[in-house]
């Protein structure tokens, strides 16, 4: 029996996708808890044109990613802090507020796709890798500098 997976599932596949399982699995199993639907035409039609669509969406999202990869290139990214003694930050420095200093300049970038190797406790010049895409990732140099 052919069912359209509702979401991923670890051993079948992923959402959308048309499985070949046993009868008696899927009626017992994947139709009654809301994971699958019997591959009719009209689910089949469906579930073709929202992996069609899915994948524009993806292209879209990539070349978006690639976009800003110029505007990146040429940011100069600076991140100011309170100090203490000895150049000791009052906390440390994270990613939303790299975020902050990259919207000043009018690019936009989510801060969760924004990671730091340890916390930045310190002035100084600093890396952090920037997952734009599933593809598409960069690197950012910034400077922390007192306040």
């Amino acid at each position: 029996m052919e069912v359209i997976l509702k979401r991923a599932h670890k051993t079948l596949g992923n959402k959308g996708d048309i499985v070949s399982v046993k009868a008696g699995y899927a009626r017992n199993h994947l139709i009654p808890e809301g994971l699958a639907v019997v591959a009719n035409a009209v689910h089949t039609k469906v579930a073709r044109e929202n992996a069609k669509q899915a994948a524009h969406k993806m292209l879209k999202l990539k070349a978006d990613a690639e976009a800003l990869l110029p505007l990146l290139t040429a940011a100069k990214v600076v991140v100011a802090a309170k100090v203490g003694e000895g150049s000791k930050i009052f906390g440390s420095v994270t990613p939303l507020q790299i975020a902050k200093s990259l919207k000043a300049q009018g690019i936009i970038v989510d801060y969760t796709r924004i990671a730091i190797e340890s916390p930045i406790k310190q002035i100084g010049t600093y890396q952090a890798v920037l997952s734009l895409h599933e593809t598409v990732s960069y690197t950012l140099t910034f400077d922390v500098v007192p306040a």
